[in-house]
């Protein structure tokens, strides 16, 4: 049985498809060679730049939202860590913490860079965030008599003598909320803090560990208030001390306890409590608390 082709075409059919295959080339040729854009279509300058401008303005908020914000601070607190985020050199903070260890005050910007030793520009950049206690930048001297005529003793710049001062270790909630940024949950954390220890605090230093409490609101506190009946603890002989024995003492942990013994070993023991800043991973701003269980002797 023949099978018919079903791939015969006649002359005419044959003709029909020379045909087609002629127009697709020409209109290839045509669609690949002829332009059929209109005219090019000319940018608004205007309006690009507008928008552009829209665009950096919104990136730029974005930038400060996720900058950290730097408050008004009293730079007598500065510590390392607030120090370096300023742009402060290690040997400038040094200096300044040297001279507060004295227990001496910063009262002006010309007196912190004297003291710093900051340059020029760096003390443009921070010197406007400086907030000093109102004492400082607003002196009202205030005098108090008895009436007997005998003057008590002067109370200079609105501080008061120690005399004048509430034991910090028998203040009442009530007494504390007294102070400008002192409220009842404030109170209660200082009082809280004041009771996790038989005896309760054993100076105002310990105040910084107090949640809540930022440098200024505790100036204010150590204004009204001093620790006048200091609980007695038995201080560990720094030159000495095991390492069991350190991580005894806030803030030090066993690691930290490892590199005060190394740090020890290699000078030969400690001549000075200056000497643990440069203790690996000490905890530098926390050095105030850590000194009252320390002796050297």
């Amino acid at each position: 049985m023949a099978y018919k082709s079903h791939f015969k075409f006649s002359n005419s059919q044959r003709n029909g498809i020379f045909l087609l295959a002629i127009l697709i080339i020409v209109f290839q040729c045509v669609y690949a060679f002829v332009d059929f854009s209109s005219e090019s279509v000319r940018p608004d300058k205007i309006a690009l730049e507008r928008f552009r401008q829209q665009v950096d303005s919104l990136k730029r908020i974005e930038i400060d939202k996720n900058k950290p914000k730097v408050y008004p601070f009293n730079p007598n607190y500065i510590t390392d860590f607030k120090g370096y985020t300023l742009g402060m050199t290690t040997e400038e903070i040094d200096r300044l913490l040297e001279f507060r260890g004295k227990d001496q005050w910063v009262n002006s910007i010309k007196q912190f860079q004297e003291v710093t030793k900051v340059s020029d520009s760096l003390l443009d950049v921070i010197s406007p965030l400086f907030q000093f206690p109102n004492w400082v930048t607003d002196p009202k001297p205030k005098v108090s008599r008895v009436n007997n005529s005998k003057i008590q003793s002067q109370t200079v710049f609105g501080l008061k003598t120690y005399d004048q001062k509430i034991d910090l270790n028998s203040a009442s909630t009530q007494e504390l909320q007294k102070v400008n940024g002192i409220g009842e949950k404030l109170s209660d954390n200082i009082i809280k803090y004041r009771n996790r220890f038989k005896g309760g605090f054993i100076s105002e230093v310990q105040l910084q560990d107090i949640y809540g409490l930022t440098p200024e609101v505790i100036e204010r506190i150590t204004n009204d208030f001093a620790v006048k009946t200091p609980r007695q603890v038995e201080k560990i002989n720094l030159n000495s001390a095991t390492k069991d024995e350190l991580v005894t003492i806030q803030h030090i942990d066993y690691e930290i306890a490892h590199y005060i013994i190394e740090q020890r070993t290699l000078r030969d023991g400690f001549k000075s409590f200056d000497e643990l800043l440069k203790v690996k991973k000490f905890p530098i701003q926390k050095f105030e608390i850590i000194r009252l269980y320390l002796t050297l002797n």
